[in-house]
């Protein structure tokens, strides 16, 4: 399909066909293709949970509030933030974008681009991404707020502003998985409506996770679109400058 054939395919599909399984396999790689999103900064703070096992699509459907396209799907993927694994993250960038200094980047080079990437991810992103009941965030704030007066500088910095980055980056991925899945002709629904509490607990997931999104997935059912898609006009929306 082209783009335009898959964002006209995708729909938020409410009721999945229980005759129809679908491809564990397939399903994985529409993931894999999902971590080729950006993210702010490269930091890739979320994580996907493939769930095929029946019990525990059982538990999440009641999480999920028992809605029909949670309780006949075939699949779920929960994707979940990981702002807790930020150092650890950090780390990986500073690893990788060394090396990759050595192996593309001139001999002359090497030590001022190195001390850049061991600024970035070494120092600032672990400070960006700390917290500390929102005390770090508020220095962050002052900080930038300070700077500001004299340049332009990023200013959405305190630990709320930053939580939001993280789940920015985190739908991106979640689209591009939704999309993936279009492609392979399978059908999704991203479902906000859950409790959490209940996905953490069935999934045991780490105290610092948060959920982003639940996706559903399988195949439609005649009924499984509600309606004809409506979206504004686009004068609404589109603004040239």
């Amino acid at each position: 399909m082209t783009l335009q054939e898959i964002l006209n395919h995708r729909r938020a599909v409410r009721h999945y066909d229980p005759a129809q399984p679908l491809d564990v396999e397939r399903v994985r790689q529409c993931i894999e293709m999902a971590t080729l999103a950006p993210t702010s900064s490269n930091m890739q703070l979320w994580e996907a949970y493939h769930v095929t096992d029946k019990e525990m699509l059982k538990r999440l459907a009641h999480a999920c509030l028992d809605q029909l396209t949670a309780t006949t799907a075939q699949q779920m993927v929960v994707f979940v933030t990981r702002q807790d694994l930020y150092k650890k993250h950090a780390k990986a960038n500073l690893d990788f974008a060394t090396e990759d200094v050595k192996r593309n980047s001139p001999a002359e080079k090497h030590e001022k681009r190195t001390k850049r990437w061991e600024l970035y991810y070494g120092k600032l992103m672990p400070f960006q991404y700390a917290r500390c009941m929102g005390m770090l965030g508020l220095l962050r704030k002052l900080l930038a707020q300070t700077i500001g007066l004299f340049r332009p500088i990023v200013r959405q910095v305190s630990e709320q502003d930053v939580r939001v980055v993280v789940h920015k980056s985190c739908a991106l991925a979640v689209q591009t998985f939704m999309l993936g899945m279009s492609e392979a002709g399978y059908d999704t629904c991203p479902v906000e409506g859950f409790d959490s509490a209940l996905v953490k607990k069935a999934l045991r997931l780490p105290c610092g996770t948060e959920v982003n999104m639940i996706i559903t997935c399988g195949m439609r059912l005649p009924d499984g679109v509600w309606g004809e898609r409506f979206r504004l006009p686009f004068d609404q929306q589109y603004h040239r400058v």
